[in-house]
């Protein structure tokens, strides 16, 4: 997937002299020391990341760590200190005024901040259009994408209300609809649902995923919330003294902390919520094809020792699991026959999970699930790979790393 925005040793310093405290700084003083000996205070220090099309790209950290900065940064609400960021091919630092504000109204939907920012003497209608006047889109034009954007939040009936007519949810649905009637290709959201109580959040945070999959905006989204960044995120960097610590999809972060720190910060996560069959399953040992005979599938079980075997078609389509017994039994009682036909009862239906099922549901399959392993398949129905019990519960342990291309020992598959 190509880049939409790039991200270039980024800096913020605030004081008078930036350009000596990046000095200091690279010649290895901290945050602390250039705050200490310079009252300059580090904002963001040469961060460098790129955010995918279409992608919702989440910055977390503690309070202080630089994330909100670092989104100002991105349309030049903050002047960079140094560094480079570049848009569909264009560098934001090297635009004059002019040029920029003419680029953010093209590129930006705006930014969705946590304390709503919506103008309170306006209606519902009014705010959303807002952005759009300012644009100087005709009455006629801003007045039909706004109603179409009031539908698509769920405020439709509240156009000709006043924020404060509105709950907390409805005014922070005010905000993103403004965000999105300017219909551009980026939104910039600050602890947008933070200050929302734990229901009214949720709801907005599956508004958000319903719209994205409308819309596919490229959306970068700020967060100090551990479980919202997951929850959102196609991937997220976490932050500490303004830097970027780690980049990565929730499940690579879970699996791969890259420091102590990151860690630290995602141990109380639920592993099975955030993990799936994906990054948990094996390549299979051993397959058996429909147009395998009976001896031909024994030969290949006993050969690597196994209770079982999954069995496909030629295309690598899922068929089923044959037992080991009892496949052994049917060749015993065909004994005498040259040529044995495989027979379609020995073929059982197994448990099958596609590449993103949640380790939570695998779990929960294990109960009621007898025989064999879970097979894992892609969206064409081929199979993946598999996942057996040891997996699933060596995946629960915080010293877990997904396996690479490995096969599981002493397993049933």
């Amino acid at each position: 997937m190509e880049d939409k925005i790039t991200v270039k040793k980024l800096s913020k310093i605030f004081g008078n002299n930036p350009g000596k405290a990046l000095e200091e700084l690279r010649k290895g003083k901290s945050k602390d020391d250039i705050l200490r000996q310079m009252n300059h205070k580090v904002g963001v220090h040469e961060v460098s990341f790129s955010v995918r099309k279409s992608e919702i790209f989440v910055l977390m950290g503690l309070s202080g760590s630089g994330k909100s900065t670092l989104l100002r940064l991105i349309n030049r609400l903050h002047e960079p200190s140094g560094g480079e960021i570049i848009i569909d091919g264009t560098d934001l630092t090297r635009l004059n005024k002019r040029q920029l504000r003419e680029f953010r109204r093209k590129h930006f939907c705006g930014m969705v901040f946590q304390n709503f920012a919506i103008l309170p003497h306006l209606t519902v209608q009014e705010n959303v259009e807002f952005g759009l006047e300012l644009q100087s889109v005709d009455k006629e034009t801003r007045a039909a994408k706004a109603l179409e954007v009031i539908k698509m939040v769920g405020l439709q009936g509240n156009e000709n209300s006043f924020p404060s007519e509105l709950s907390g949810g409805m005014q922070q649905r005010v905000g993103l609809a403004r965000g999105l009637a300017v219909d551009a290709d980026i939104l910039l959201m600050d602890e947008a649902f933070s200050a929302l109580d734990p229901i009214i959040r949720r709801q907005m945070q599956d508004e958000l995923l319903e719209i994205q999959d409308r819309m596919q905006k490229t959306i970068i989204f700020v967060t100090h919330d551990l479980d919202e960044a997951f929850r959102l995120g196609n991937r997220i960097a976490i932050m500490k003294d303004g830097k970027i610590v780690q980049v990565g999809s929730g499940e690579d972060i879970i699996s791969r902390p890259a420091d102590d720190y990151v860690k630290t910060f995602v141990e109380d996560m639920d592993r099975s919520a955030i993990l799936t069959a994906a990054s948990v399953m094996h390549p299979p040992q051993e397959t058996a094809f429909v147009g395998d005979g009976p001896r031909t599938i024994l030969r290949k079980i006993r050969k690597q020792g196994l209770t079982g075997i999954l069995i496909t078609n030629t295309r690598k389509e899922l068929k089923g699991y044959i037992r080991a017994a009892e496949l052994a039994d049917y060749i015993n009682q065909h004994k005498e026959s040259e040529n044995i036909p495989l027979d379609e009862k020995l073929i059982h239906e197994t448990a099958s999970v596609d590449q993103h099922t949640p380790l939570s549901d695998i779990i929960n399959m294990y109960t009621d699930h007898e025989y064999g392993p879970i097979a894992v398949t892609g969206e064409d129905q081929k199979l993946k790979g598999v996942i057996v019990k040891g997996a699933v519960i060596a995946a629960l342990s915080e010293s877990y790393s997904p396996p690479e291309n490995s096969t599981p020992e002493a397993e049933t598959v």
